[in-house]
């Protein structure tokens, strides 16, 4: 019956006005935790194994397999604003204002997840199947992250338990990004046939290999996608089902909606905002810096320091370090502030710059994926806790302003999505002219020496200004808290007079 639980079966405690706060219960807070997984599981594999999947299964040309990938994430990015605007002039249903987006874009995002691992049977329509079933994917993701990311200022209107409920959600993301990995890795696993011991001669030169067999092979490593996709799609639905049923959205009492404004007007509300803007490209920075990492590190790992077989574990253990230490965030951020664990979880520059300086270790590799599992919970955690504060402080400096939160949310996401093409374009032009051998299971020295100024200056250099544009960040741990208690006023204030304007109604 747990899932039957209400999102509001609150807790009772008095606050010091002597009015009664609301507390989210534990249940409520998994749930709606539980629905930000199909995000992470779905990106995760897409991230990992779809160019593989468009080169050797697909057997595309890598041109349109570069095309399909970078179309798709521009019109990913695009989307993400423009999906905010349309649910900020949504409203408001018997089930909620952002529930409605979640629900019905669940069954679309799944279907078209599927048809991206789909080979059809014809070649010439091969590229357009997969560019179009890619950024309607896309765009159904959106329909569903965009509103259930703005879901959190209504699932409670208590700071702390916003806070509470984005630490869980951030947890079961970083376990949602493992599993995607793990469920497409185990899966499809085995589809390399590079050879892993020096010596051994490349079969895939030969000519002697029986057609039939490759036939075989190829099917089944098909099959393999197609039920690795199915796996996922069945989670998907889970998600989606446990969070509609668990978590039940909150509408902002006495409050009227604003009037509808143009998509000009929602941009200008908020870029026009001072500490939107100074976080968004803060972030954007480190991002930028983490997405490099992230992204060059497999290679790094394989060419570089030349741990092929401890590839896995180290990745494995970067996200296990990340699931562990979120709690620990969330307990540093309400004791210490969010400034200040912004700078604090940045721990992993050191190590960064010890890889690279270093002759290759796997001891030193297995602890600089540690630090930078425990980097990694805190660059998840922190933008999505601190971008309530930023909509707290808009409210009260624009007190005849609501229902645009969406906005925020989704330009936020635009901007992210917007530094992942850039780390992906820089990757990929930088190895390209290093020389990067496509399929070779050993790479030049240039390829080597590109991928360790992609993982260690590049990187600090980027974080190191995204760290000073956050010193300007306005909103420390005493404004934080002011706007709280100036929020809970107007909250209070609403209230009474939604009960007063209840109780004429009711004695006419």
């Amino acid at each position: 019956q747990w899932l039957h639980c209400e999102s509001y079966v609150f807790s009772q405690s008095f606050s010091e006005t002597g009015r009664l706060t609301q507390h989210l219960s534990l249940c409520s807070k998994l749930c709606y935790a539980i629905g930000g997984a199909p995000y992470q599981i779905t990106g995760s594999a897409l991230g990992f194994f779809l160019q593989i999947y468009l080169l050797d299964v697909a057997q595309l040309d890598p041109f349109y397999a570069s095309v399909i990938l970078f179309v798709g994430r521009a019109w990913d990015a695009i989307t993400d604003p423009t999906v905010g605007f349309l649910v900020t002039r949504s409203r408001w249903t018997c089930i909620g204002r952002m529930m409605p987006w979640i629900l019905f874009s669940t069954p679309f995002a799944v279907l078209t997840y599927f048809l991206i691992w789909y080979v059809p049977p014809f070649e010439q329509g091969k590229v357009a199947w997969y560019l179009i079933f890619y950024c309607l994917f896309q765009s159904m993701q959106t329909c569903f992250h965009v509103p259930y990311s703005a879901l959190t200022m209504f699932i409670s209107s208590n700071q702390k338990e916003r806070d509470s409920a984005t630490a869980y959600r951030m947890m079961v993301e970083v376990m949602g990004t493992v599993l995607g990995t793990a469920i497409q890795g185990q899966i499809v696993g085995g589809t390399s046939d590079c050879p892993t011991e020096p010596g051994v001669p490349d079969v895939r030169n030969s000519s002697r290999i029986n057609a039939t067999s490759v036939s075989l092979e190829e099917t089944v490593r098909k099959q393999a996608y197609l039920i690795a996709s199915g796996v996922i799609c069945i989670i998907y639905i889970l998600c989606a089902t446990v969070l509609f049923l668990g978590v039940k959205e909150k509408k902002e009492n006495g409050r009227k909606t604003s009037e509808l404004i143009t998509f000009r007007q929602g941009l200008w509300l908020v870029i026009s905002h001072g500490p939107y803007v100074k976080l968004v490209i803060g972030f954007l920075f480190t991002s930028l810096a983490f997405m490099l990492l992230e992204g060059n590190f497999a290679l790094f790992i394989t060419y570089s320091l030349g741990h092929r077989k401890d590839f896995q574990n180290l990745l494995l253990l970067i996200m296990l370090s990340g699931t562990l230490t979120i709690p620990w965030w969330q307990w540093f951020l309400s004791r210490f502030g969010k400034k200040t664990a912004v700078y604090v979880g940045i721990l992993v520059i050191p190590f960064m710059i010890l890889i690279v300086c270093l002759k290759s270790n796997l001891i030193v590799s297995y602890l600089v994926s540690v630090a930078a599992g425990v980097s990694v919970a805190a660059a998840f955690l922190l933008p999505w806790s601190m971008l309530p504060d930023v909509v707290d402080d808009f409210k009260i400096k624009n007190p005849d302003i609501y229902g645009h939160e969406a906005l925020f949310y989704s330009f936020y996401v635009f901007f992210i999505k917007f530094a992942s093409g850039i780390s992906l374009g820089i990757s990929t032009l930088s190895l390209k002219f290093a020389g990067y051998v496509t399929g070779s299971c050993n790479q030049p020295e240039a390829v080597s020496f590109t991928l360790n100024v992609l993982v260690s200056p590049v990187p600090v250099g980027l974080i190191i200004v995204g760290l000073l544009i956050l010193r300007t960040y306005p909103i420390d741990e005493e404004t934080r808290q002011n706007n709280q208690k100036k929020m809970q006023k107007i909250l209070e204030s609403e209230e009474d007079s939604e009960s007063e304007t209840s109780a004429l109604g009711s004695n006419v």
